[in-house]
């Protein structure tokens, strides 16, 4: 799938990020201008490619099959199927959660009858008790939110030359290496001498970083997204951990709420 152009993507990358979150940016999909509904709906596709996919192939358990179905989720998008949804009912999450699962549900009912025409797609959408949510969705945006992240990090070490996503990746790869292991690997793929403090001052800078950039990226996925939601969220997807630094580092001073007796 093609982006948007260098300047102009970048430009509205920076713009939406600053005002939106998945709903805002599902609804501009909808009742924006031609030229911001457009984009709107390219970054909602983008975004959120890869935990769509993945959990449709949970689903259905065949490669094609997912692909057919993705491809329609998208069509049902680009047709303004889901522009009169309540984001009042649920999370973003949870609403597409139940999208996904209603698509892979029409195609096994569809295997034992005839082909309908492409209708109207509104999920029923409704509260559904914390034992029984999706554990498998659950991991699934889980690891997107990561992935995502460390993509961001990816780009920041590009831009700014500070090589933390390079030393996260390789403690990530060889988690059993101690501090001057990592540095000799280091040294050789970098071509500068490496110290083993100079390792673990990037590995707490890249841990620092990446845990800011997945709170952003929490942030975008939640339609309300206050401390205490962004926090709920973080415990839900056992995330609490990777960004407790950013959320105590504030700027309102605030220490994090912690998280309540069996939910850490």
């Amino acid at each position: 799938m093609g982006g948007l152009p260098g300047p102009n993507r970048a430009a509205f990358d920076q713009h939406i990020s600053q005002i939106s979150t998945a709903w805002t940016v599902l609804f501009q999909a909808h009742q924006g201008s031609a030229d911001t509904a457009g984009k709107a709906l390219q970054l909602l596709l983008e975004r959120y490619t890869g935990a769509v996919y993945r959990y449709l192939l949970s689903l259905v358990r065949d490669p094609d099959v997912a692909d057919d179905l993705f491809q329609e989720f998208a069509l049902r998008l680009v047709r303004g199927a889901f522009k009169q949804v309540d984001p009042q009912r649920c999370r973003f999450r949870d609403y597409l959660r139940s999208c996904l699962r209603n698509l892979a549900i029409d195609h096994h009912r569809r295997q034992r009858a005839p082909l309908q025409p492409l209708g109207e797609f509104e999920p029923a959408v409704q509260d559904e008790p914390q034992g029984t949510a999706d554990a498998e969705f659950l991991a699934i945006w889980r690891e997107e939110l990561l992935m995502r992240s460390l993509k961001a990090l990816a780009a920041f070490e590009q831009q700014t030359g500070q090589q933390l996503y390079t030393v996260l990746q390789l403690r990530m790869d060889q988690p059993q290496l101690h501090s001057p292991q990592m540095a000799e690997q280091l040294a050789a793929k970098l071509g500068k001498p490496v110290t083993a403090g100079w390792v673990r001052k990037r590995l707490y800078l890249a841990r620092e970083k990446l845990g800011e950039l997945l709170l952003e990226e929490i942030r975008q996925s939640l339609d309300h997204p206050s401390e205490e939601t962004i926090v709920q969220e973080l415990i839900e997807l056992s995330l609490w951990e990777y960004c407790r630094a950013a959320l105590e580092g504030r700027p309102s001073g605030r220490r994090a709420p912690e998280p309540s007796s069996g939910e850490s």
